[in-house]
């Protein structure tokens, strides 16, 4: 069991009403646009070298990528190999849905297309994979999200309430109880966690819920509400959204599924891994000796009872050998027909000789199915050497 390092959110939070820009921001506006690659120019050219460059441009310092590294959603072995994988990903996205067709039917800006592709494609992409990796700690926090917003027990502390406060990002506004006064002191978060630790770790909710029924509730939204007022009481202090979640689901029992490769260098873990050695140990190698001795005995019974079915003619034992090859052995699966103009006999001859083939399968008995395999094996080597090379002396019994 392991709890999710939630600063992967910071990046995934609802923006807050559009208001008007202040001068410096229309600075930095102006400043990206300018920055912003050329999109339009290398699209309608179909310069792919260019479009990977910067497709590679916006994966390397996008901060939500740097924020999955951290939370272990990229485990490949250095950055650069991590954001290539990661950048090739992203570009096959776009070309199997067609986006860079569209940007150019709909004649968007070079600035308007790199936002889309920034703010939109690359974060669902993420945001898909930690939802697959964190299926809880992905949900949990978004509840605590919406539950600190929407119920009267929670206020913001960072807000004057009017429309001139800076633009701040859900996860870095400052929550606390309703009941306290404006000037609220702020701890550290050190102490935070020491306070937030003394509140006892909830019960899982074992119900199961969602479309499928195939997820837990881990905890009803009105015990998660009672859990998070426990948190804040106990810190009494007011704290950023960011850290609220963490401390909040500290106090759950939250399971994720990690893919940790066996090889990778953990120094905090104790307990090493090897993959399992699939070679052939001594034991199995005996074992599969002796079945591959007793396939062949099975073989030299099979053809000698074939050689007794045929009175031991020469002449219509190697035609039943031939019928046995192209009818069962051979990777060509010819058909009774054409099995019949090869042997240069009647389609009835070839009918009866296939009979007498599968009376005497049914006469051997396996116990094993490998056995069967082994037999059969075995049996397809042994009659192509009579049937292929005319050794006719073979089968003498």
């Amino acid at each position: 069991m392991k709890f999710l390092s939630h600063e992967i959110e910071k990046e995934l939070e609802p923006r807050a009403d559009e208001i008007q820009p202040s001068p410096s921001r229309a600075r930095r506006t102006a400043e990206r646009q300018a920055k912003s690659g050329k999109w339009v120019e290398s699209l309608r050219s179909s310069d792919v070298g260019r479009l990977w460059t910067e497709l590679h441009r916006i994966v390397s310092h996008h901060p939500l990528v740097r924020a999955s590294r951290s939370a272990g959603l990229l485990v490949e072995e250095g950055a650069t190999t991590a954001y290539t994988d990661l950048t090739q990903e992203l570009f096959v996205q776009l070309l199997s849905k067609n986006r860079f067709e569209h940007y150019l039917e709909t004649q968007m800006t070079d600035y308007e297309i790199e936002c889309e592709i920034s703010q939109i494609e690359l974060t669902n992409l993420l945001t898909a994979e930690l939802r697959k990796r964190h299926p809880e700690s992905y949900r949990l926090a978004r509840r605590i999200s919406t539950l600190i917003q929407s119920s009267s027990n929670f206020r913001r502390f960072d807000s004057s309430g009017t429309n001139d406060e800076p633009h701040r990002r859900l996860a870095d506004r400052v929550y606390g109880l309703n009941e306290w006064p404006d000037g609220k002191r702020r701890r550290d978060s050190h102490d935070l966690e020491q306070r937030a630790h003394k509140v006892s770790v909830r019960a899982r909710d074992t119900r199961m819920v969602g479309c499928t029924g195939d997820s837990q509730v881990v905890i009803s939204n009105p015990d998660l509400e009672d859990l998070i007022v426990s948190v804040l009481d106990s810190m009494d202090s007011p704290a950023d959204v960011r850290t609220l979640r963490s401390l909040v689901m500290s106090r759950l029992p939250v399971m994720d599924i990690y893919l940790v490769p066996l090889d990778g260098d953990d120094s905090d873990n104790e307990n090493h891994f090897e993959p399992v050695d699939k070679r052939e140990n001594a034991e199995q190698g005996l074992l599969r000796r002796e079945s591959e001795n007793a396939a062949e005995g099975f073989v030299e019974q099979f053809l000698k009872s074939l050689h007794e079915t045929v009175r031991g003619k020469i002449k219509q034992y190697n035609r039943i050998l031939g019928v046995l090859w192209h009818c069962y052995l051979s990777p060509e699966q010819s058909t009774q027909l054409e099995v019949a103009a090869v042997l240069g006999v009647s389609d009835s001859l070839v009918s009866d000789y296939r009979r007498r083939i599968e009376q005497e399968l049914r006469a051997l008995s396996f116990s094993e199915v490998e056995e069967a395999r082994r037999f059969e094996s075995a049996l397809r080597e042994r009659v192509r050497s009579l049937v292929l090379t005319g050794e006719e002396k073979g089968v003498a019994v």
